[in-house]
């Protein structure tokens, strides 16, 4: 199913019709907020990793030193 400009055109004043256009930016911005914070959410887990890893190896060269 391919939808043409005209098809594409008509779901958009639907939805403004439906929503109105303070509504509409209102989600659209929650949506924007949502994606970056899911996207720090698994970029933070990366650093977690990391840091817990080089706290691992400073601890185990700390206990070398001892």
């Amino acid at each position: 199913m391919h939808l043409g400009y005209l098809e594409i055109l008509v779901i958009i004043v639907i939805v403004l019709l439906l929503f109105g256009p303070g509504r509409i930016s209102k989600v659209a911005g929650e949506l924007g907020q949502g994606i970056k914070a899911f996207k720090e959410g698994l970029s933070g887990t990366k650093k977690d990793e990391k840091s817990s890893k080089e706290e691992e190896s400073a601890d185990d060269q700390s206990e070398k030193k001892e």
